[in-house]
């Protein structure tokens, strides 16, 4: 039976912002957005990138917070309330249906991640890495995957944490979490790019990831920046729809949206500044593309001075970039359970974050036991991924804007934003038609 109880509320503004960011800055962010910029035309992706952000990323972000901030309950009860509301079926329900689902499937494998990052972590800071070769740190990477009990420690410690933080709630929780992560973040990102500035290789890295070359630019390349876009600000997992439900009216969204997406930018490129020096001072590949972080850099961490230190807290900014985002996929899931069933949050937290405990065994399970269990061609860790990244989390996305475009009164939506006569015109027309093609561009080429 659901109940009835007062929604939660963000504390602050900057609470907010923080938690935003926090779920935009993952693991994507530390490893695949810095090598994308370096593949891609440098300065001239990133600058392709900011336009997809600008024209795309932005009205799906603030619609779905608005969407939220309107409904003020879980993602599904929000959008059949804002639909009827507004004089339309609550079947648009469905839509953060599927986003919700979306998060609890992400979570399951993202949390076997997140594990790997913790191990390294411990590897990095023991030495285990010190004289080994790439053959050597390959192979022991292959035989760490190979471990289902090893796998299953540390993915079982990983969602341990993102269940503790979620539990204490929206401010003491999520809040107070991203509060103390974040400037953390920050502080190891700086720390580890002021160690790539003495390592003799740093203009070179700077030229890697900022040197415009417009003849990489090509439609592949357009599609990259475009699915980036889309997926690093959390879109389409109900994640914004959940956020934007602890909001006041006071906040700008915006004004908070462009702060983010700074930030979020800003996190990323800075993880390229510390990596790519570091790649090049050990003469190693910078195009190794997700190998990077567990085979290629371990070689490095493993062969240069001050590697110890430099390698843990590598990956403690990686596990602190995947717990930012862990948390914010396990919320709207634990807000639906909160509201729509007798569980308090510690229950709710506790349920969900168990039967996703329980799909990741069966994620991790497919690097070793399972390897030879295939649905549609695909192992459980890959067919989850797929299912969630190329056709759950575009059609999510697009039914909010599209939700929010063509199905919200426009007028409230012109005051809500505070938009001027020019402003609303060029709302109306990135929210009702560029965005939702491009987002429809991306699920048919994924198609």
């Amino acid at each position: 039976m659901a109940k009835t109880q007062a929604h939660s509320q963000w504390s602050s503004r900057m609470g907010f912002v923080l938690a935003a960011t926090g779920s935009a800055v993952g693991l994507g962010n530390i490893w695949k957005f810095p090598y994308m910029v370096g593949q891609s035309g440098g300065a001239a992706f990133v600058l392709v990138y900011l336009a997809c952000i600008a024209l795309i990323g932005v009205p799906i972000l603030v619609s779905e917070w608005m969407i939220g901030r309107r409904g003020q309950k879980n993602p599904i009860n929000t959008m059949a309330q804002v639909a009827r509301q507004n004089g339309h079926s609550a079947n648009w329900a469905v839509v953060g249906a599927v986003g919700v689902l979306a998060a609890f499937l992400i979570l399951s494998f993202y949390s076997v991640i997140g594990g790997w990052a913790l191990a390294y972590m411990r590897d990095a800071a023991s030495g285990a890495f010190s004289g080994l070769d790439k053959a050597a740190i390959g192979s022991a990477f292959e035989g760490f995957l190979a471990q289902p009990g090893e796998l299953l420690t540390w993915h079982s410690i990983f969602m341990l944490l993102t269940v503790v933080v979620v539990a204490l709630g929206v401010s003491a929780g999520l809040e107070r979490g991203t509060k103390l992560m974040m400037p953390a973040l920050g502080l190891i990102l700086i720390v580890l790019v002021g160690y790539a500035m003495t390592t003799g290789s740093f203009g070179e890295g700077l030229a890697y990831l900022f040197n415009p070359d417009w003849s990489k630019l090509d439609g592949k390349v357009l599609l990259a920046a475009l699915g980036h876009a889309f997926f690093t600000l959390s879109l389409g997992m109900g994640i914004m729809l959940a956020y934007g439900s602890y909001l006041g009216e006071d906040v700008d969204l915006l004004r908070a949206a462009r702060t983010v997406v700074i930030m979020d930018t800003t996190f990323a490129l800075c993880a390229g500044m510390a990596i790519f020096p570091i790649v090049f001072a050990n003469g190693l590949d910078p195009a190794a593309g997700p190998g990077l972080v567990f085979v290629t850099l371990p070689i490095a961490f493993g062969s240069m001075s001050g590697g110890l230190v430099i390698g843990a807290l590598f990956f403690l900014l990686l596990t602190f970039a995947a717990l930012t985002s862990s948390i914010s996929l396990l919320e709207p899931v634990v807000e639906l359970l909160e509201e729509r069933t007798p569980l308090n949050r510690v229950g709710a937290t506790v349920v969900a974050g168990g039967t996703i405990w329980a799909l990741g065994i069966a994620a991790l399970l497919s690097f070793n036991v399972w390897s030879e269990v295939k649905l549609f061609g695909m192992n459980v860790f890959d067919l989850l991924d797929y299912a969630t990244s190329k056709f759950m989390l575009p059609l999510a996305g697009l039914g909010a804007i599209v939700f929010a475009a063509w199905k919200l009164d426009q007028q409230g939506v012109k005051a809500e934003l505070g938009l001027g006569k020019f402003g609303f015109s060029l709302w109306t027309l990135l929210s009702r038609y560029v965005a939702p093609v491009g987002v429809l561009f991306v699920f048919w080429s994924n198609l």
